[in-house]
């Protein structure tokens, strides 16, 4: 056939078949084809009786269109497509490459496992184009500065619940923490920093976004205004006892090392939960005191300066007093204070107008006066009012019939006549 009668070769074999017939024909000598084709002599040789021997073919390398003797068995490529579509579905061809080697001790090329998804039809997810952006670099330090944020996600799918992930990662390592609540809030956002303290130290600065939980949106009052201050969330007061600075960023991609976080845990450990059949918050938080550290192993960076800033953690009983929501409430006549629509008995005799109302990560209640504590029970039964008798609510009306003397029973003519009557008496 004619098929059979084309010889393929590469552009460079080309080029040398075409010095190699020089050589042939005495044009020039195998010495100076040597030369221009980068060769030694003994390899131009060799070539020259290939080519004698097989014609223009021989000059293509002879181990095009063989099986590679490195090619992975047949059995344990269809192995990995089956874990791919089953357990380890909708992983991508890296994730799928550190699963195969950590578990099932199969060294297995990204590359290869690329082409093999789309050989076999198996969607995966690629990168996508992003708009410019300003490069920002990165803090030089260690503890220097934290990125912080929640995000909101199905990261139990419909097995349980839907929760909230918040994180943390340092700007200068990718050193990163996180923990699972069920809502993004004050006192989430407290028990995560406390934690998070306990673990690597306080840091220098925290960047967050403009969530109502880490930036208060509430009007200047005359007072703040008169101090030179602006109104604060009850996280941003806190962080400042610690003498952390809070900087607000005014997009997401201003804070992206964060928000790529979120993106590599919403593919990763979504799948790793969903691997271990995880279902409650609880339980993921546990599995989180192992993988964290994992995580972490497989990211993290040296920064560019060795030292670290985190400041030593507090102690316990500190951080709960700082990490806390304090809330100013009056003291009544009877030495009663009202909060969250519940009555609360004081035992203390103080004389002020307002203490203030102090509510912990773990859910207790304190009240203190110039930061001491005041002794309270909380009133859980009032004096019911005594119930009034209903009114009535239709009353009987009273009927009056007028006489027929009464001027609204006299007619216009008659009312005319009488003032005629008045006007002539001298």
């Amino acid at each position: 056939m004619a098929e059979e009668d084309i010889i393929r070769m590469s552009i460079q074999e080309g080029s040398r078949l075409h010095i190699i017939r020089q050589a042939l024909e005495k044009s020039i000598t195998q010495k100076k084809a040597a030369q221009l084709l980068a060769l030694c002599e003994r390899q131009v040789r060799r070539i020259v009786l290939r080519i004698r021997q097989e014609g223009d073919g021989g000059i293509c390398h002879r181990a095009r269109g063989r099986v590679s003797n490195r090619r992975i068995n047949q059995k344990v490529k269809k192995r990995i497509l089956t874990l791919c579509r089953g357990r380890y579905r909708e992983h991508g061809p890296t994730l799928i490459h550190e699963k195969l080697s950590e578990e099932h001790q199969l060294q297995i090329g990204i590359e290869t496992l690329r082409q093999w998804f789309i050989e076999a039809g198996i969607p995966y997810q690629k990168r996508r184009n992003r708009p410019h952006r300003q490069w920002r670099e990165r803090k030089s330090y260690c503890g220097e500065m934290v990125q912080m944020d929640g995000s909101h996600h199905a990261w139990l799918e419909d097995r349980g619940p839907w929760c909230v992930l918040m994180g943390y990662i340092d700007d200068a390592t990718n050193e990163a923490f996180f923990r699972f609540y069920g809502y993004e809030g004050t006192m989430p956002a407290m028990d995560s920093f406390k934690r998070y303290i306990r673990r690597y130290g306080v840091p220098q600065s925290v960047y967050v976004d403009n969530h109502a939980t880490y930036k208060s949106w509430a009007q200047e009052t005359v007072e703040d205004d008169l101090l030179g201050k602006k109104p604060r969330s009850d996280f941003e007061k806190s962080l400042e006892m610690l003498e952390v600075m809070v900087i607000h960023a005014h997009s997401p991609q201003a804070k992206g090392r964060i928000e790529r976080l979120f993106r590599t845990l919403q593919d990763r450990l979504v799948k790793e939960l969903r691997v271990r059949n995880i279902n409650t918050i609880e339980q993921a938080n546990e599995f989180l005191t192992e993988y964290v550290p994992q995580f972490n192993k497989r990211f993290r960076r040296k920064p560019a300066q060795e030292g670290n800033l985190h400041r030593p953690a507090l102690t316990s009983r500190e951080l709960d007093e700082i990490l806390s929501v304090k809330t100013e409430r009056a003291l009544r006549n009877d030495f009663t204070v009202a909060h969250n629509k519940k009555l609360y008995q004081v035992h203390d005799t103080v004389r002020a107008k307002k203490i203030v109302v102090q509510e912990r990560i773990d859910g207790s209640l304190y009240f203190l006066h110039q930061g001491r504590r005041l002794r309270y029970k909380e009133i859980t039964t009032r004096p019911v009012k005594e119930a009034k008798p209903p009114r009535s609510i239709h009353r009987a009306r009273w009927s009056w019939t007028p006489p027929v003397t009464h001027p609204w029973k006299r007619t216009y003519k008659q009312k005319q006549a009488s003032l005629r009557r008045t006007a002539q008496v001298p």
